[in-house]
């Protein structure tokens, strides 16, 4: 292993963490997060900061710390369920779309947690605590945001790399994608804008 030529890559949930691990890892020379979600953020405040109230997160830590106790009694970990099945006709845009991926053979698995019965219930409990792009201003290294522009995430994209600083941080919106495009679909994917971004900061 270079040293001097490590890059990452993190899509979705993991697309936030990796720009943790940026702001962190100085090693880290070049990062893309693409179709990036804030799981601390979406966590804490819900989807859109729908929930981004003092109340409403102390009832989500409260209902989280009484599910601890039953998991303790029961020596096993609640699951949350996961995509709904069958898909409900007044489900919300971003429901549909992640049925569109983990529901159908793009990313069926019988062992994917979100094809199935789901994470543990008290899986992202400390995210409710933990701002993980709390630093993300002072990442020096390269730093490429991809996002579909129909996705239901954009503004998680949007408004990480408006925080982001230096002339080395680019931000792409493709055109028409929602948020699962950006995981398999191979004419959407800008492979070769991937190539080029790595090529020029991992020399």
């Amino acid at each position: 292993m270079d040293p001097e030529r490590i890059g990452i890559i993190g899509i979705c949930g993991w697309g936030g963490m990796a720009l943790n691990a940026a702001a962190l890892d100085t090693r880290i020379k070049a990062t893309v997060a693409s179709t990036m979600y804030d799981m601390t953020r979406v966590n804490a405040n819900g989807y859109f900061d729908s929930e981004d109230s003092e109340e409403a997160r102390y009832e989500k830590r409260k209902a989280l710390c009484a599910q601890r106790i039953e998991d303790y009694k029961n020596g096993s970990y609640a699951l949350g369920g996961g995509v709904v099945d069958p898909l409900p006709g007044d489900a919300p845009f971003f429901v549909k779309d992640y049925y569109d991926y983990y529901k159908t053979e793009r990313g069926y698995h019988p062992r994917s947690l979100n094809s199935n019965g789901g994470w543990n219930v008290t899986g992202c409990e400390s995210f409710l605590n933990m701002p993980i792009l709390q630093y993300s201003q002072e990442i020096r290294s390269a730093v490429l945001v991809i996002h579909g522009e129909k996705a239901h995430s954009c503004y998680f994209s949007r408004d990480a790399f408006a925080k982001l600083t230096g002339d080395n941080k680019e931000l792409l919106i493709i055109p028409g994608a929602v948020h699962t495009d950006l995981y398999d679909q191979m004419d959407i994917i800008p492979f070769d804008k991937l190539e080029a971004f790595f090529g020029a900061y991992l020399k």
